[in-house]
């Protein structure tokens, strides 16, 4: 089994493990939430074809598609820094990324997004946002900031399966004339937001 086929067979059980325990939950905030495989596969063939080299992601939970991203990154030599406020989800993402010899492609950072976007100067060609919903607003100015001006992509997930909780956030982006987005029907819905 070459690495690729690894990759993809650790990530099929991964995910059954994920979806079965979240099948389990009457909380919102206890399930993992994660991406679906197909939007993983879709943001890892993004970053191929875009030869992403500086990777955001903001909200990583347990690391499903934290790993997407790094397969994706060990191929484009790129550095991803995921950003997530659960301490605890953080230590099993950091495990799974060792079994899969990808950790030290990623910074994991344990911190509150907003205060790392306020505080953040460069830019970053590949920014996917999968975190909690009612803050998108509130980090909109800043990653219109930190999207590299020239070929940089936003993704942001759930926007088909959620779409009443992103309205107000899609709105401001579509204010904003410096921008061209669209939505894909992959897995929960991913729109594409990029500089015109």
């Amino acid at each position: 089994m070459n690495q690729l086929q690894h990759f993809e067979s650790f990530m099929q059980e991964l995910y059954k493990t994920f979806h079965a325990h979240d099948l389990q939950q009457t909380e919102r905030l206890q399930r993992y939430r994660n991406i679906e495989p197909e939007s993983g596969r879709f943001l890892s063939l993004l970053i191929r074809a875009q030869q992403s080299k500086r990777i955001l992601e903001i909200g990583t939970s347990t690391g499903y598609s934290t790993l997407w991203l790094a397969e994706a990154a060990r191929q484009t030599q790129a550095i991803i820094t995921t950003l997530e406020i659960d301490a605890e989800r953080v230590a099993q993402a950091e495990q799974y990324a060792n079994q899969l010899d990808l950790k030290d492609l990623i910074d994991f950072k344990v911190t509150d997004a907003l205060y790392y976007l306020q505080a953040e100067q460069d830019v970053f060609d590949f920014i996917l946002l999968d975190a909690e919903r009612d803050t998108y607003v509130d980090y909109w100015t800043h990653l219109a900031r930190l999207l590299k001006p020239k070929g940089g992509v936003l993704l942001v997930d759930n926007v088909i399966s959620h779409a009443a909780e992103v309205e107000e956030f899609i709105q401001l982006i579509q204010q904003d004339s410096r921008f061209i987005m669209s939505t894909l029907p992959i897995g929960a819905g991913l729109l594409m937001v990029t500089y015109r």
